[in-house]
């Protein structure tokens, strides 16, 4: 099934052709009215440098007139073998596209309400059959049956004619259009974008980014570059003061030598706070006892502190160098 944008507006236009992927653009002077532009010819000469197939209303009162249009715009500078030339369905657009087709000019005969305007598009050797869906339905029509009518008239007798589910509303009509064996769909850029979206490929799509970073980055490319240690002098308040500025939930306690002495955590400062009250602030690490923390080679893989963090249900880890601290690693650095 060919995919069309559907727009008039520049901007969005030139972000969408840049996917690669999409057969072309359909437009109509309404849209372009809505985008305020003012000089037709210029913008449509424009757009088919941008879009690989360009499809504008080619407009008259009559048989003649629409061919005329036709061959004016061809003579502006636009390519036969990449316009279309939409025209609304009526006996003289049909007409139109009879005369356009054995010229080898391509057409759209569009503004299609039911199968019978669908037939007459078909018997003219329109090479775009357009039925506007979400406009069918807003009038209680029964879009889908009109666009299956078309395509199974289009297969049972072998018409060269593509149906085009036009008149886009949300993402369901594009798999109705899919479900329908449809030829061509145009769709607004709000619609397309929406297509490749979903919760699920979302999550999965972060935990294989997630899963390739635990495997390939080390705890030396992730640590925060903030003071991460404090000497073993200092009052419990220092270490708050320190671990507040440095936005760390944990701070590493070393002796002179600048060995580990201990990690203390905000939890640490909650339960002392609890038990000891607010005198506990005033005290120096030299008053507590050593413990020796769980600690992590500034070279190991993410992967090993992620399988610590889970094993030993903690949220820091003191990261080391040739056995001497050099930085703090928090469960939220893996995140």
């Amino acid at each position: 099934m060919e995919l069309y944008l559907d727009s008039a507006n520049m901007q969005e236009i030139r972000e969408a052709f840049q996917l690669g992927f999409l057969a072309g653009l359909t437009t109509t002077p309404t849209f372009m009215h809505r985008e305020g532009i003012t000089d037709i010819d210029k913008t449509i000469l424009e757009l088919s440098k941008i879009v690989p197939v360009l499809q504008i209303e080619a407009l008259g009162k009559n048989a003649s007139e629409i061919v005329d249009e036709a061959e004016r715009l061809v003579g502006i500078g636009l390519d036969r073998t990449k316009t279309v030339f939409k025209i609304p369905i009526s006996l003289e657009g049909a007409k139109a596209c009879k005369i356009l087709r054995d010229k080898n000019y391509l057409v759209n005969l569009h503004l299609i309400y039911n199968i019978q305007q669908a037939y007459i598009a078909l018997s003219a050797g329109a090479t775009y059959v357009c039925p506007l869906v979400g406009r069918l339905q807003d009038q209680g029509h029964d879009a889908l049956s009109v666009i299956e009518q078309a395509v199974n008239a289009v297969e049972k007798y072998n018409y060269p004619s593509k149906i085009m589910f036009s008149s886009v509303r949300h993402s369901e009509h594009v798999r109705n259009a899919l479900n329908l064996g449809v030829h061509t769909c145009t769709i607004p850029w709000k619609v397309l974008k929406q297509l490749p979206s979903n919760h699920f490929t979302d999550i999965g799509t972060q935990q294989f980014f997630e899963h390739t970073k635990l495997m390939t980055l080390k705890v030396k490319d992730v640590i925060r570059d903030f003071p991460s240690t404090i000497s073993f002098n200092k009052t419990v308040f220092d270490a708050l003061m320190k671990m507040t500025i440095s936005k760390l939930g944990a701070i590493t306690i070393v002796d002179d030598n600048n060995n580990i002495h201990q990690i203390f955590t905000d939890g640490d400062l909650r339960r002392l706070v609890e038990t000891n009250g607010e005198a506990i602030l005033k005290s120096k690490f030299t008053d507590f006892a050593k413990k020796t923390p769980i600690t992590i080679d500034y070279e190991a893989f993410l992967i090993e502190a992620s399988n610590i963090f889970k094993t030993r249900k903690i949220d820091n880890l003191v990261v080391t160098q040739n056995n001497k601290p050099v930085g703090m690693l928090d469960i939220h650095d893996l995140l």
